[in-house]
């Protein structure tokens, strides 16, 4: 009996308030969850724009791997953050005098957008060729004339893209989407040059066919978008990164 009476003393009594541990666990990641929650809430606005910009140029160096280019957003270039347009130079003021004049020609068939290129006048088709051909008619010069009268008051480099739809072509003239739409890149350069009086060592053309569509080409709509002139307006970096001889010019 002596035995007995002793163990049940030394035994260790049973705790009633171990839920307390548990509570106290919760309260802690309870706070934590709502300290996080108030720092979410009060975002510096600078550093927000700085983030943007700093994805967007990511995912634009990502692009040339890419099947479809990212799409950019007409007419939104307040969207980048300060640090991201003054990178730009006087594209931003470009894009909007360009814009007028289109708008005063009643001309919707052009996109214009700031992308980490600098900025980039999209013409389709319908503004600026007939199907597989790649000579100006009447319209389409007047429109380019815009365009490059634009282009006169800065002193930025050019180069002059040409895209088709995946379409195949093949005629007596060109045999392969390649052909045509450097030609039609080529017959813009011509007549920034002769035309409108820009300076060559400004210009560039290149023809990229079906391989750098806006959309993919599922549709006939799709392919229309997707057959296009890109005229883009390069900004200082995209100058000395990309241009060959960029330096030489500018006398370095």
């Amino acid at each position: 009996m002596s035995m007995r009476r002793r163990r049940r003393r030394d035994a260790e009594p049973v705790s009633h308030e171990r839920w307390l541990i548990s509570y106290a666990d919760f309260i802690t990641l309870l706070f934590a969850f709502f300290v996080t929650m108030y720092s979410i809430s009060t975002v510096d606005q600078k550093k927000l724009e700085k983030a943007v910009a700093a994805f967007h140029g990511a995912f634009a160096e990502w692009q040339p791997d890419s099947a479809l280019p990212l799409p950019g957003i007409p007419g939104r270039a307040d969207t980048f953050g300060a640090d991201y347009l003054a990178g730009q130079g006087p594209l931003p003021d470009v894009q909007r005098r360009l814009q007028g004049r289109l708008d005063a020609m009643g001309e919707t068939r052009v996109d214009l957008k700031l992308d980490p290129r600098g900025l980039v006048i999209s013409v389709r088709e319908a503004a600026s060729f007939a199907v597989g051909k790649a000579d100006l008619d009447a319209e389409a010069e007047r429109l380019f004339h815009e365009i490059g009268v634009t282009l006169a008051e800065v002193p930025n480099a050019v180069r002059v893209e040409g895209h088709t739809d995946d379409v195949p072509i093949r005629t007596p003239r060109y045999a392969s989407n390649w052909e045509l739409s450097t030609a039609r890149a080529t017959s813009v350069v011509a007549y920034f040059v002769q035309q409108v009086g820009l300076s060559s060592d400004r210009l560039s053309a290149a023809g990229y066919a079906e391989f750098h569509p806006q959309v993919p080409n599922d549709s006939e709509q799709a392919r229309a978008r997707n057959r296009r002139v890109d005229v883009v307006v390069l900004n200082p970096q995209t100058r000395e990164r990309e241009e060959p001889g960029a330096g030489l010019r500018a006398g370095r």
